[in-house]
């Protein structure tokens, strides 16, 4: 059975209680029992490998067995993704999470059918954030993904152009994402569209910013599907997976 992970700020010392939601999760729902192994991670690499000396109402006491840490992974990820309609951002983001993308870009899009504004910004931004960051615990993760503020177009070419290779998937690229030469290290940033694609001004700003148009495969994914398609090639390509 796949050793269960938990977030925790505190990681020192030979004993730790996990308590908060995590520790109520961790007691009440999944029902956790003295001598049942857990793994704990602050999200940014440190991990504390435990075994549950007491379980309380809703925290663990915990022994810690040894501490390490985990090394980044190269080339990092970054994926700009377009603001999908419904609740397809969150589905883009679990599946994203869990493949292994490090940066998540929430990018509003010319043609994007939905426009965080107002009081949206603040919520549609913390459920990104949040569906990440369990997404990543089930996914055994110890470095969570970044899911960024908002990025305008501005903000995506500037991104490009600080790239170690930059990537926009567009339907008429005659170069497949599969051939494109890759660094070993650095950023890979990859744009995919909203629903209504990538228009004209916005590809022209972005291979001014030095970025390649790239075919992903002969046929139409949704966006919501596009970007984890992408990090798939990619992922396996780098070796890293």
């Amino acid at each position: 059975m796949t050793v269960p992970v938990f977030l925790s700020e505190e990681l020192d010392g030979p004993e730790l209680t996990l308590a908060g939601p995590e520790g109520r999760h961790a007691a009440s729902v999944r029902r956790l029992r003295a001598g049942e192994r857990v793994d704990l991670t602050d999200g940014a690499g440190t991990v504390a490998e435990c075994v549950v000396r007491e379980a309380l109402k809703d925290s663990l006491r915990l022994d810690v067995l040894r501490r390490y840490e985990v090394e980044p992974p190269e080339p990092r990820l970054v994926v700009v993704q377009g603001l999908p309609k419904g609740d397809r951002g969150e589905l883009a983001v679990e599946m994203m999470t869990e493949a292994g993308v490090d940066v998540i870009v929430p990018w509003a899009a010319s043609r994007s059918i939905t426009q965080w504004k107002g009081d949206k910004v603040a919520k549609a931004l913390h459920r990104w954030r949040s569906t990440a960051r369990e997404a990543g615990k089930q996914a055994r993760r110890f470095h969570l993904p970044e899911v960024t503020e908002p990025a305008t177009t501005a903000r995506v070419e500037k991104l490009l152009a600080g790239a170690a290779l930059g990537l926009v998937l567009h339907e008429e690229a005659a170069e497949p994402l599969s051939g494109v030469a890759l660094p070993a290290s650095g950023d890979i940033v990859v744009v995919v569209g909203p629903e209504g694609g990538v228009s004209e001004e916005e590809l022209a700003g972005f291979r001014a910013a030095r970025a390649v148009s790239v075919l992903l495969g002969p046929t139409v994914l949704r966006t919501s599907t596009a970007g984890v398609a992408a990090a798939s090639v990619l992922l396996t390509r780098t070796g890293r997976w």
